[in-house]
């Protein structure tokens, strides 16, 4: 089972971590084996720093990741407002019949 928290790193953690697999040639595994992290958390670490540089076509950037959640949030409370004029077009629709 997993821990009962999630432990943080700093930006400048997790930039010289990135920057250790860069330069020194080792694998992300062995890295985070000697930064005593978990490898998975490196490796994710890695993948967003290689698409921020544009060094991974396809993947989204940071800023981009941001943007679409933005878009997500902005849409969801969209939705939410179209439904509530629906109802209420419907509501007053009924009330004008009488």
């Amino acid at each position: 089972m997993g821990s009962k928290y999630t432990k943080r790193y700093t930006a400048e953690f997790k930039r010289d971590a990135i920057a250790l697999v860069d330069f020194t040639g080792k694998t992300v595994t062995a890295v985070a084996r000697e930064l005593g992290i978990s490898f998975e958390s490196l490796r994710g670490w890695y993948r967003q720093a290689k698409a921020d540089r544009g060094d991974a076509p396809g993947e989204l950037t940071t800023a981009e990741r941001e943007e679409l959640k933005r878009l997500r949030r902005q849409n969801a409370e969209q939705a939410k407002t179209i439904e509530v004029l629906r109802k209420a077009a419907v509501f007053f629709a009924k009330e004008s019949d009488r």
